[in-house]
């Protein structure tokens, strides 16, 4: 009887261990909550954008991971590339903008 508790306890405790770990974020996974702030400054970052009149018509993909945005595709000018920047930095929990916006010619 003893040893039926102990093999159970001793497999609630790898079952929780193994739970545990895939809750947890890693250097390319996000955990839960981690995913839901990613996915609410994406939005609000591409909202920024649309927002902007000389931003709005471009061709941006936005994508956030552990609240740093990455911005893809192209914009016309210099201008409309650092202004892209500089709105998805402004976004509350950002903590950094990497841009690999191409400038059409």
């Amino acid at each position: 009887m003893i040893r039926s508790i102990s093999r159970f306890l001793a497999l609630l405790v790898v079952m929780t261990a193994a739970f545990m770990s895939g809750c947890t974020s890693t250097r390319t996974q996000e955990d839960p909550s981690q995913y839901v702030d990613s996915s609410a400054i994406t939005v609000d970052v591409k909202a920024k954008l649309l927002a902007d009149p000389e931003i709005k018509s471009m061709n941006i993909s936005v994508k956030t991971f552990k609240d740093r945005v990455v911005l893809s595709g192209t914009v016309h000018n210099r201008h409309q590339r650092h202004k892209a920047v500089e709105l998805a930095g402004s976004v509350k929990g950002v903590r950094s903008v990497t841009d690999d916006l191409i400038v059409k010619r």
